[in-house]
């Protein structure tokens, strides 16, 4: 059984949020279209064939959208956030005397190398800090450097500063060098392409409640099936065992504990929206469009960019804070939700700045009404200008080259 779509309701415009609620203008969760919301009005027994029937179709619609018609790929959905689903990859696909290279310019590639103390795996570090991606001559010498290296990790789209890494040059550089590519797509999957046929990996994960626009309750994990068959006994955990979930899958169709069930019915109902609205290239598409707005309007306010042009991503932009005395970062906050719209703090370490996400079902006439909220906001502030302090563009300027 399924929960059907009216496409043309789905499609034909970005009605507001439900009751008054304010967009969320976050990496996820993200404001979600009436139709997700509905999906989860139901229950369902998590035995039960319709509900291994929604668990079969939810895995055959997400590798579709890697390009895999050679069946050489499957789809592991996973209970937990994304951090569960990122932690499930690294121990099940590295083995115990395995080594890690993880290339970190934000919090979420350190936090995955902190996953791997945890996991009390080896692993080595290229830390780029908040400006800069890292890249494919820099991943080749320290391959070359360590030859322990059987894993490199990336990060897809660091969303603590709004960079997209250039993960098919990372990807050129493994595989020259005869290692293996894991990929972070956590906010990037379903808007920018991650085909197999286009860019090599082992596996990659995402979550529910990012570009596919669905709600918080699981991730998923998509892998090579020689990798899935590799990964038996490797994992530290009963809970977060790719090879055991999927081994379950396969053998009964059902989850090995209890799924979020109402979550998998709203995320069956985002990803036939997501196929309404064009799929990976339709979907980025808009948040493209998105991001092109509300950054010219912003910078039309005074405000600046963390990140040059080359590297914004259409997920989720950083700016700067302004240096107006009177700026004063939960003041602007309050008064942004008060007009609809919830944004980000940063998460940058040398100067203050916040983030405003793109994705969500929002569109850019959204964008410019956001643009209208964060001027209008500045006048209440008694801020005239949202240029940055000096000391931001010396540091972008200076880390930049």
């Amino acid at each position: 059984m399924r929960v059907e779509t009216n496409f043309a309701a789905a499609t034909q415009g970005f009605e507001p949020p439900a009751l008054g609620e304010p967009y969320l203008l976050t990496p996820g969760p993200l404001t979600t279209a009436y139709a997700v919301k509905q999906a989860m009005l139901r229950d369902w027994g998590s035995w039960d064939g319709d509900f291994r029937a929604m668990t079969a179709e939810l895995r055959g619609r997400l590798l579709a959208l890697t390009g895999d018609a050679a069946g050489e790929f499957d789809c592991v959905p996973m209970q937990g956030s994304g951090s569960f689903c990122v932690e499930a990859m690294l121990g099940s696909f590295v083995p115990k005397d395995g080594k890690v290279l993880v290339l970190a310019n934000g919090a979420y590639g350190l936090r995955a190398a902190q996953t791997m103390q945890y996991l009390g795996r080896a692993y080595t570090l290229i830390d780029k800090g908040d400006y800069l991606p890292p890249r494919g001559d820099e991943v080749a010498a320290a391959l070359d450097a360590d030859p322990a290296i059987t894993h490199v990790i990336a990060i897809h789209c660091e969303t603590s500063s709004g960079i997209l890494n250039p993960v098919a040059e990372i990807s050129e550089a493994v595989y020259a060098k005869g290692r293996k590519l894991l990929v972070d797509s956590m906010s990037a999957f379903g808007a920018i392409p991650l085909d197999v046929n286009e860019i090599r990996y082992e596996a990659m994960v995402s979550s529910a409640n990012k570009c596919i626009e669905g709600v918080p309750g699981f991730g998923f994990v998509i892998a090579r099936k020689s990798e899935l068959q590799a990964a038996k006994g490797n994992s530290h955990s009963l809970a977060l065992d790719v090879h055991a979930q999927w081994a379950a899958m396969e053998k009964t169709g059902q989850w090995r504990f209890t799924p979020p069930t109402h979550v998998v019915a709203a995320f069956l109902e985002a990803l036939r929206i997501h196929e309404a609205e064009d799929g990976v290239e339709g979907r980025g598409a808009r948040y493209a469009r998105n991001r092109d707005v509300m950054v010219a309007g912003m910078r039309e306010l005074g405000f600046e960019t963390l990140l040059s042009a080359r590297w914004l991503s259409p997920i989720i932009v950083t700016f700067f804070c302004p240096a107006h005395e009177k700026f004063v970062f939960s003041r602007f906050y309050d008064l942004m939700k008060a007009k609809g719209f919830i944004i980000y703090p940063g998460k940058l370490t040398v100067v203050d700045s916040f983030r405003v996400g793109c994705i969500g079902r929002m569109d850019e006439h959204v964008m410019r009404r956001v643009v209208d909220a964060a001027g209008q906001s500045l006048r209440e502030m008694g801020v005239d200008t949202a240029a940055p302090p000096r000391v931001a563009l010396d540091e972008r300027a200076k880390l930049a080259g």
